[in-house]
């Protein structure tokens, strides 16, 4: 027999269709994974970017009342510099510092500049009208307001009505709604939070200029926290005592005293450190 010839095996050509589009799909893949790296790092970048400087901190102090007065807050402007404005260095200074804008702080020294003035023995200083100013509106920055040039707060600052719902006094309308915009009841207003009988009775003009005080002018305002904190020259706030004595006439709660006094006492301390 004559054997059969040998069976020849075919020869596979490649597909040039598929080893392009084999390649095609490597430089895909190779495109997307460098385009996940470079976002993940962009990520990254970010992320450990600086984002500017922390928060100031305020570690709430549970002080009894009447136990102490917050820490000594240098007096502002007593420092003689070549700047005709020694209150606009001093205030760029300590704003740099704290959570303070640099408005607020001009109004809460040139208020104890005046109260140095008018009664040396209360002995307010401006960072226990920092202290209250943080508590009630933040610096006048509540709400998304900020505080302009003038001293008014960009919209106006007007709380609640006192209508004695629960935790909220009730107190009837004082004014005919001409500081806070309501009839009914009344409600504290300002970056200092004056109800309108209160306001009346302690109001004084910062800028001396004739026209009325504002409640919602920071510069008066402050100014007439400091003349009722001191109570007509009755209270010492350089001593526990008379610290609490005024801080609880302003707004009667422990807890509100407690933080009020670690505002002021970390403010007087970041004031004084280098």
């Amino acid at each position: 027999m004559v054997p059969p010839p040998p069976v020849k095996t075919p020869v596979r050509r490649p597909s040039y269709g598929n080893v392009f589009g084999r390649v095609v799909l490597v430089l895909l893949l190779i495109v997307v994974v460098a385009a996940g790296a470079w976002a993940l790092g962009a990520l990254n970048r970010k992320d450990a970017a600086p984002l500017g400087p922390p928060p100031f901190l305020v570690p709430i102090q549970e002080v009894e009342p009447g136990a102490a007065a917050p820490g000594s807050a240098a007096a502002p402007g007593t420092t003689a510099t070549a700047d005709a404005n020694p209150l606009a260095d001093w205030a760029t200074r300590v704003a740099s510092k704290t959570d303070i804008p640099q408005r607020a702080l001009l109004a809460y020294a040139a208020a104890d500049v005046a109260m140095q003035r008018e009664s040396p023995a209360c002995r307010i200083s401006w960072a226990t009208l920092a202290g209250i100013g943080r508590v009630e509106s933040h610096h006048g920055s509540i709400n998304g307001s900020r505080l302009q040039d003038n001293g008014l707060p960009s919209r106006p600052i007007i709380g609640i009505p006192l209508n004695g719902s629960a935790g909220v006094r009730a107190i009837q309308d004082t004014d005919g709604g001409r500081l806070d915009g309501d009839t009914a009841w009344d409600r504290a207003v300002g970056p200092m939070q004056f109800i309108p009988g209160t306001w009346n009775r302690w109001a004084k003009r910062a800028a001396g200029d004739g026209q009325p005080a504002d409640p919602q002018n920071i510069d008066d305002a402050a100014l007439t926290a400091a003349r009722y904190l001191c109570g007509g020259g009755a209270r010492d706030l350089g001593t526990g005592q008379g610290w609490w004595a005024a801080v609880m006439a302003y707004n009667n709660s422990v807890e509100y005293g407690q933080n009020v006094f670690s505002g002021a006492d970390a403010y007087a301390r970041a004031s004084a450190a280098q």
